[in-house]
């Protein structure tokens, strides 16, 4: 009987790739990208058949056939809002992805490189809590303008994980658990989870902290006007506040790594970077704390970025007082994935239609 998983997550210079049986790990690789090597590609979407033929060819010198697997799972990208849960694939999902309409990235190449292989093989390919979980109620979607409503584009495959693993571990009903969870990498993303939830969140593409790579709330009036005067294409601001924007702006680089080097040899700019980022995470948390009437009874930090315990404890001091906090360091994404769509294979949840 068939039982292994394969599981697909693109990134912007790596596709990672890894075969499950069940819910264990057999193994994983990521496979590299250079700039050179996406070069000649005009934009992401064009990448997809370069990305696939990289993981047919891994596959092959792995001596594992697509025949041997039972369902892929896939890394969901940018779609419209969605409830939680894992989503088969289907054609509407991958012209959606295609269309980029909630904006490019490279995990959209996800479902549509697992959709190609699951179909070579006559299987399905299958996305887990992708990035656009929306399950905010509704006074949380207000903007402060009729003409605009807020949008959950958040760490949501990562940050739920983390939220069930902690509640098993502690045989809870995560249903009946509230739970803020922050998730710190590249991007920060915090969430407020209630009846198994994420009732409300901050998207980290427009609002709250800024990271390594992303502005976070930018004063709007200061935005609008840089915008005119300069005269700016909307793609051109995207790249200027999402990719070019937070710690990268400041400093110059995306690497936590470095930037703790400059934190620790007390660069004066870095300490000031440093400690506005943490202090504006722990502000998010606060105002989240909020939705719930301050009654939360754990806070989780995870994320690449929670390897580093200096920086998590400049959070820590500054959030204890809501609830207890526990670190989970990194962030397995690989794993949920597969988990995701074991729960679906072994029946204990029913995979959703995308529509």
């Amino acid at each position: 009987m068939k039982r292994l998983i394969l599981v697909i997550n693109p990134g912007n210079l790596s596709t990672k790739i890894a075969i499950y049986d069940r819910d264990h790990c057999v193994f994983t690789e990521s496979i590299k990208h250079t700039e050179a090597d996406l070069a000649p590609f005009a934009d992401i979407p064009s990448q997809r058949e370069f990305r696939k033929d990289m993981i047919l060819k891994t596959l092959k010198r792995r001596r594992t056939a697509v025949s041997r697997f039972e369902a892929v799972a896939a890394r969901g990208g940018l779609l419209k809002p969605l409830a939680s849960g894992t989503y088969a694939v289907n054609s509407g999902m991958v012209r959606d992805l295609i269309a980029a309409k909630a904006g490019q990235h490279a995990a959209n190449l996800g479902a549509q490189i697992g959709y190609d292989i699951a179909r070579m093989a006559g299987i399905t390919c299958y996305i887990v809590d992708p990035v656009s979980v929306d399950e905010s109620w509704p006074v949380a979607r207000y903007s402060g303008h009729c003409l605009f409503r807020r949008v959950m584009l958040t760490h949501a495959l990562n940050m739920k994980a983390v939220a069930r693993k902690f509640a098993k571990e502690r045989r809870l009903d995560y249903r009946k658990t509230r739970l803020l969870v922050m998730h710190l990498g590249t991007g920060v993303s915090l969430s407020i989870h209630r009846w198994g939830r994420m009732i409300d969140a901050i998207n980290p593409r427009e609002e709250g902290t800024f990271s390594m790579d992303r502005s976070g709330g930018l004063p709007v009036m200061q935005v609008a006007r840089f915008v005119i005067e300069n005269r700016l294409e909307f793609s051109e601001f995207e790249r200027m506040a999402f990719h070019n924007g937070g710690v990268y702006s400041y400093l110059g680089t995306l690497d936590f790594v470095k930037l703790r080097e400059l934190y620790l040899r007390k660069d004066r700019k870095a300490v000031g970077v440093v400690r506005a980022m943490a202090y504006q995470i722990a502000k998010d948390a606060g105002a989240l704390a909020t939705v719930v009437d301050g009654d939360v009874h754990a806070i989780l930090i995870t994320g690449g970025i929670a390897h580093n315990d200096f920086f998590v404890e400049m959070i820590r001091k500054r959030i204890a007082f809501i609830a207890p906090v526990f670190v989970y360091p990194g962030e397995d994404e690989m794993q949920a994935l597969a988990e995701g769509v074991w729960r679906v294979l072994s029946h204990e949840e029913t995979a959703r239609v995308y529509r």
